[in-house]
């Protein structure tokens, strides 16, 4: 098939990332899949090469990231990470070092898991940080830039997180209200899925992906 992609999915262990790694490693339209991870990955195709790297010297694996389209999957919590500023580490400085990379590689499209409420401005330190990475990545000059922004995800994970365990089951009874919608519960899955759906298109530009337009009740 002509105008096969190389793909690079950063942060493939990751719920979102996991599920994306995999289904990419299905298309016709992708040659090969790089997983950029911190650890190996417990899954494997014949399409999947896996780069396991030290995030804190990205800049050491340039040539990681040449291909056709790199897929930022990346995310924490201030749990996880132990403080706010290493949380802004990994969800902000790691995605946005590696996007720079990809565009110095001439690497044509970024697709961005965002968040639901995303502003550079938003008095809420995660949101905030998601709106902030989102305006660095569009500084960058990438011919095509996909900004998807679900909401809490649901899935099975490596670890537990118990905000998110009791938002799984609050949530989707109280964004039956119209103006909660924008943050109704989705998995996963269904973001990996409606990523992997859309590479094969060819826009230029930005597009955003909401919740309420793409991943709908």
């Amino acid at each position: 098939m002509k105008n096969m992609k190389t793909a690079i999915v950063l942060g493939a262990t990751g719920l979102i990332g996991q599920n994306l790694t995999k289904n990419l490693a299905e298309q016709t339209h992708i040659k090969k899949v790089i997983a950029v991870t911190r650890r190996a990955i417990d899954y494997s195709h014949p399409k999947i090469e896996n780069q396991v790297v030290d995030f804190s010297l990205l800049e050491q694996y340039s040539q990681t990231f040449e291909g056709d389209i790199l897929f930022s999957c990346l995310g924490t919590t201030k749990k996880q990470a132990g403080s706010t500023d290493a949380q802004r580490v990994i969800d902000v400085d790691y995605q946005f070092t590696a996007a720079k990379l990809a565009a110095a590689n001439n690497v044509p499209e970024y697709f961005l898991v965002s968040s639901s409420g995303a502003n550079p401005n938003s008095k809420n330190t995660y949101l905030q940080m998601k709106g902030e990475l989102e305006e660095k990545i569009m500084s960058l000059g990438f011919q095509r830039i996909d900004i998807f922004q679900p909401s809490l995800l649901l899935g099975e994970r490596n670890h537990f997180r118990l905000g998110e365990k009791l938002g799984s089951w609050i949530l989707p009874t109280l964004c039956k209200l119209p103006i909660l919608q924008r943050y109704k519960p989705i998995y996963g899955a269904q973001v990996a899925a409606k990523m992997c759906q859309v590479s094969v298109q060819k826009p230029v530009g930005i597009t955003r992906y909401t919740l309420e337009e793409c991943f709908p009740k």
